[in-house]
């Protein structure tokens, strides 16, 4: 049936008119075409951020905008693969968007990413922040679902496990199987924090951070739902529905 669905794109405009008048969510995936080690698809993060956003429409009676698909990736980006977006560029396309949304009758919009990136989030949160003021009655949340995925570091993974590692290569097991190859890498990130410049290919020989030797499908699909859980009660809080 036409209409029913949680994805933008497959709705009609009348339809879309008709169910913006309920004052639902809308949910907006971001990920980054980027290198994730010899195991992993170079879209894992939008994958993740895309799989994420539809489980959780269905949690929260949501609809899930198209996904942007590149992201800005200054540490990755002499990796095979990488694309990387200037902070600039991706902070206006979040703008614009917003903005769109917001004239199609949305009001409240949550921004997801699957790429947690500092430049990323905060080309993210500042697109965001111009198109609450250019836009009146518009409520937007900019979370990175890794944000919750890290919790579990400690737990589940070494304190240590990151990019590409033990969680997200155990959570892309569970999400598209299919999409990941049989290499298990440990590799580990020795970049100075304070490091300005071209990555020097001996303090990260892969773009992988962590052993994912020990990875699995169930450990992702234990991972998957404490960040449905964390992401439902925190959107929930802090976009509640008019008169909620």
């Amino acid at each position: 049936m036409v209409g029913t669905g949680r994805r933008l794109q497959e709705l009609d405009s009348r339809t879309l008119e008709r169910r913006v008048a309920a004052d639902p969510l809308l949910i907006l995936p971001v990920g980054a075409l980027e290198a994730h080690g010899p195991h992993l698809p170079l879209g894992s993060d939008l994958l993740q951020a895309e799989a994420t956003s539809l489980a959780l429409a269905e949690k929260l009676d949501a609809l899930v905008a198209p996904g942007l698909p590149y992201g800005c990736c200054p540490v990755t980006r002499l990796f095979p693969g990488t694309v990387s977006h200037s902070v600039f560029v991706l902070e206006e396309m979040v703008r614009d968007l917003l903005g769109s949304f917001r004239r199609m009758g949305f009001r409240r919009v949550l921004v997801l990413s699957g790429h947690g990136d500092t430049s990323h989030m905060t080309a993210l949160r500042e697109g965001s922040r111009r198109a609450i003021e250019e836009n009146g009655g518009l409520s937007v949340a900019v979370l990175c679902d890794y944000e919750f995925v890290y919790e579990l570091r400690g737990k589940l993974s070494p304190e240590t496990d990151g990019h590409g590692g033990l969680l997200e290569t155990s959570r892309v097991l569970a999400l598209a199987p299919d999409l990941v190859g049989p290499t298990r890498p440990s590799s580990r990130n020795t970049i100075p924090r304070s490091r300005v410049g071209p990555l020097d290919p001996r303090s990260w020989p892969e773009s992988v951070q962590g052993d994912t030797g020990p990875s699995s499908a169930d450990l992702g699909a234990r991972i998957q739902q404490h960040v449905l859980d964390r992401l439902a009660e925190t959107v929930e809080r802090a976009l509640p529905r008019a008169g909620a």
